[in-house]
């Protein structure tokens, strides 16, 4: 994924609606190897068992709303679970907006859960602040009139402004981001949080480029090492 972010950026295009609906493997080939804590069984011995890949080729398809970087950037952009906190406070967005899906799915790809399962505003941006801390001053006080209603008195309105006690239910039993990823990764725990942390930036300035986020220690470091 983040290859070919890099890929389109080069080109300054914009994908705009990276998720994992929209990340194919090239080869439908696979091998069954054993799993305990069963995913699937097998109809012939009952033993339980999970496929994996042959090969971890990808490709991104849908580029219906893929947009040049000159162009207008002002409508909203992303599916709910994918979209990046400038795009919901009406900040005007751009090749970042990419890279905080990208952090999406990686978190997804880590637990078998999307991050943030909401299809509020005001809930999304608390389940973010519930999961990376607070969202930064600076850009809460530029947001557009349409997400005015989601600020008060400088910070967001949570849990003042929640629709219900379920919303709030469902952003206080989210975990941080660390605890999140140590749940489910048992080696690289530590670069795997360093590089969702530069994903998953508030701020789309300070988040990682593409071009940075595949030169990460994650990546680069001997796979043996991190075994």
């Amino acid at each position: 994924m983040t290859k070919v972010a890099v890929v389109m950026h080069d080109l300054r295009l914009i994908h705009t609606d990276l998720k994992p609906e929209n990340v194919l493997l090239v080869s439908p080939e696979y091998v069954k190897i054993p799993d305990y804590k069963g995913s699937s069984r097998s109809p012939r011995d009952g033993s339980y068992f999970k496929r994996l890949p042959k090969s971890s080729a990808i490709k991104v398809i849908d580029f219906g709303s893929t947009t040049y970087e000159h162009q207008d950037h002002s409508y909203i952009v992303s599916t709910r679970h994918y979209r990046a906190p400038e795009v919901i406070l009406g900040l005007g967005w751009s090749f970042p907006c990419d890279i905080w899906s990208v952090g999406c799915m990686l978190v997804e790809l880590c637990s078998g859960e999307a991050l943030f399962q909401t299809h509020e505003n005001l809930e999304h941006l608390a389940m973010m602040e519930r999961v990376l801390g607070p969202l930064p001053q600076h850009m809460l006080k530029r947001v557009d009139r349409h997400a005015e209603k989601y600020i008060r008195r400088g910070r967001l309105d949570w849990p003042e402004g929640a629709t219900s006690r379920e919303s709030i239910k469902a952003v206080m039993k989210l975990p941080r981001l660390q605890n999140l990823v140590m749940q489910h990764v048992d080696h690289s725990a530590g670069d795997v949080i360093d590089l969702l942390q530069g994903l998953l930036k508030y701020d789309p300035m300070d988040r990682l480029t593409a071009r940075e986020a595949l030169r990460h220690p994650f990546f680069t470091r001997d796979y043996h090492r991190r075994l």
